[in-house]
């Protein structure tokens, strides 16, 4: 605090201090004495142009009022340290060097752009405090007080139309042709300011904040902060980091040292601490201490007794960085249990933030409550936004879930929307269906045709991420030519576009549904292409180069005109069954168990077959047997008169699409391939041999797959 010795610095004495600050224009000094020249500059009501001066009997007076502001502020002084540094004894100088500090700049978190509102000179036509005027006589009566507020209708059909402003020239003639504005219809105002100016990190147009209705708004709020209500304040400080204002401005350290009070008093809700916590960790981050002071009112409160709104809005503070380093994980775990009793009231809006939430606090344990979202999803997801619908999609896939009933709704919602959801909500419907091994005819159908007529619009990434998961799931939808024509135009047309791995990926995926894209294999397998899918200083991926080889040994079984370049050996993989990430699905140990067993009653000894067999084509067999010119069994040690040889794939659930009996692209490619290398491929799909009641008809089914010509005598 400013001691009284400063009240009788002389005139000299002032200019001595300004000589000091000129001579020390470092950050440090600036955040040393930047409370006490703000409190000068407002309290001693100066002109604010560089030009001011300060005469003796002014500064005296301006010394003295600065200790009375100090003093009035109380525990307050302890947020503004944070902003501008501490303040020491005898800390007093005039109007002009605030500016200097006012106009530095600021590198804070995301608040990149600047806006110094202490700079906006006091124009004749503002009127008396509680309104202002605008320009060509116009007044804009902002009424701040709590004792006559507007009517609550005219309040929500105020928030009605700017809601249904689609850019800031219409908000701000809405602002000029209203009457009366409480505090909360300003922020309101504001906040829909930087909705639609927003744009990463900073404005659009950072001119909308020079305009005179956002300025007047801005000047209202500084003069009268004391009289905003705590949900009003709270918003307004808010917007201000929405619209990127200065920190250093007078306004936003006025709205936070209002708040530091609001905040000692201890009587903001939950919902207003959410607002304030949010806005303080835009303007300092997780470190801020009066952050520290929000979560500690937030926790005395205890999630039980919060509404839908005052959950949701802790969640989102939490999520914005609150929680940074796992210290509210105890808030969480009571959080989520409210969570599951609040979930059959949720709207769209909830279910898909508090889902957005939970990824982004990696809330891996609350399955639980990501189920109960789910089903609640199912009644909104005709009522999602495109936007909403993208992040619960992106959630489940994050969790790995998925509901039978949620599929069923996005069977008949995405035919309804496939030609009109923006291109990246119909690309992850498309992502979704594919990792979870969902095969939705009916989906995957409505987005071929939208496809067909849409793809121009799409970008590179999103054509692949539509085509992968048909290859993943080996569907090719009605209308396949069209689609891989269409594909086949995009890859002539912006084949440079595709990052390498994508396309890689693509190219990959048509062939797992028997397109071949030979025109563009010989370019992927020159050598410029190659070193393109090799990161700098790493090892090339074991999965790429399984692709790699794949895509090589299909255009060379079952494309013999082809005549590109070969691909070299150092690229090629010995087999496609590798940990991490695979081209073939590991046996189910369970059913192998089973037909094992069968085998070697039906055979006579286990020496007759051999289990997980690498073949030289880089595909593992489930099951060999070995026979010889006349149809005899040979032992799986011998290698010499070997005729035929028997591949069993014992297909479990992991090798069908989720629900259904058709096989995964990767798992009939397999059986493709073999076929055509000459093996006899016998499937056992689970679905047949889960009918099968006793080991003799297990037998009787293997005898008649694998020898279904013989007659067996006895064995």
């Amino acid at each position: 605090m400013i001691g009284c010795g400063a009240l009788q610095w002389p005139h000299v004495k002032l200019h001595r201090f300004y000589n000091r600050w000129k001579a020390n224009q470092s950050e440090a000094v600036s955040r040393r004495y930047g409370t006490t020249l703000y409190v000068i500059l407002n309290e001693g009501r100066l002109d604010r142009d560089l030009g001011a001066t300060v005469g003796p009997d002014e500064g005296e007076f301006m010394a003295l009022k600065a200790a009375q502001r100090l003093h009035s502020l109380g525990r307050a002084g302890r947020y503004i340290p944070r902003l501008f540094g501490n303040i020491s004894q005898g800390d007093v100088c005039c109007a002009s060097e605030l500016r200097i500090a006012a106009d530095r700049p600021i590198h804070h978190n995301c608040v990149l752009g600047r806006m110094g509102f202490s700079t906006i000179t006091r124009d004749p036509s503002f009127l008396a405090s509680g309104s202002v005027g605008l320009h060509k006589g116009s007044v804009f009566r902002f009424r701040l007080t709590q004792l006559h507020p507007p009517p609550e209708a005219e309040e929500r059909l105020f928030g009605k139309r700017l809601a249904g402003c689609s850019s800031s020239r219409q908000v701000l003639r809405l602002l000029r042709h209203a009457e009366t504005l409480s505090d909360v219809m300003a922020a309101g105002a504001l906040h829909r300011v930087a909705d639609l100016e927003q744009e990463g990190c900073s404005l659009r147009d950072p001119g909308v904040l020079e305009k005179d209705e956002v300025r007047s708004l801005c000047f209202q709020l500084e003069q009268d902060s004391g009289r905003l209500t705590d949900g009003g304040l709270v918003s307004a400080l808010m917007a201000c980091t929405r619209l990127f204002l200065d920190p250093w401005s007078t306004l936003v350290v006025r709205l936070v040292a209002e708040s530091q009070e609001r905040l000692d008093r201890g009587r903001m809700s939950v919902g207003e601490l959410c607002t304030l916590g949010r806005a303080l960790l835009a303007l300092e981050g997780p470190g801020c201490g009066m952050l520290g002071q929000v979560m500690q009112q937030v926790q005395r409160r205890g999630p039980a007794a919060w509404s839908l709104a005052e959950l949701l809005g802790v969640y989102r503070l939490l999520q914005d960085g609150a929680a940074e380093g796992g210290h509210q994980q105890a808030l969480l775990h009571g959080m989520h249990a409210h969570a599951l009793t609040l979930a059959p009231r949720m709207d769209a809006a909830a279910v898909s933030g508090l889902l957005g939430a939970l990824v982004a606090l990696e809330q891996s344990n609350a399955t639980p409550l990501v189920m109960a979202l789910c089903r609640q999803a199912v009644r909104h997801v005709g009522g999602f936004t495109d936007d909403q619908l993208s992040l619960v999609l992106g959630v489940l896939m994050h969790f790995g879930h998925s509901d039978v009933h949620f599929v069923g709704a996005m069977e008949r919602h995405v035919p309804r929307v496939a030609f009109t959801a923006r291109p990246e909500t119909v690309t992850r419907v498309a992502q979704y269906f594919g990792q979870r091994n969902i095969l939705s005819r009916p989906v995957f159908d409505a987005l071929a045709e939208s496809f067909v007529y849409r793809a121009d619009d799409y970008d590179t990434g999103q054509v692949a991420r539509q085509i992968l998961p048909l290859g993943k799931l080996g569907y090719l939808p009605p209308n396949a030519g069209e689609v891989f024509g269409k594909v086949e135009g995009i890859l002539h047309t912006r084949f440079s576009q595709f990052q390498p791995r994508t396309l890689l990926s693509l190219l990959h995926a048509c062939t797992l549904v028997e397109r071949f894209p030979v025109n563009f294999v010989s370019k992927v397998f020159k050598s410029y292409f190659l070193q393109e899918l090799q990161e700098p200083g790493t090892a090339m991926d074991r999965l790429v180069l399984a692709q790699l080889t794949q895509l090589y040994m299909t255009v060379k079984l079952e494309c013999p005109f082809y005549g590109g370049p070969i691909l070299l050996p150092k690229y090629r993989v010995k087999s496609f069954l590798m940990p991490g990430g695979s081209l073939e699905t590991l046996v189910d140990v369970q059913l192998y168990n089973h037909v094992r067993s069968g085998l070697v009653t039906l055979l006579g000894a286990r020496t007759y077959f051999a289990s997980k067999v690498l073949t030289p084509y880089c595909y593992t067999l489930d099951v060999e047997i070995k026979l010889d010119e006349e149809g005899y069994v040979l032992p799986a040690s011998h290698n010499d008169y070997v005729h035929k040889r028997v591949a069993l794939c014992i297909d479990g659930h992991k090798r069908f699409t989720l629900s259904s009996r058709q096989l995964l692209g990767r798992e009939a490619t397999k059986q493709r391939h073999l076929r055509l290398l000459g093996y006899q491929v016998v499937q056992i799909p689970f679905h047949e041999f889960e009918k099968l009641k006793n080991q003799s008809e297990v037998v009787e089914y293997l005898h008649n797959k694998i020898f279904p010509k013989s007659y067996r005598l006895s064995w």
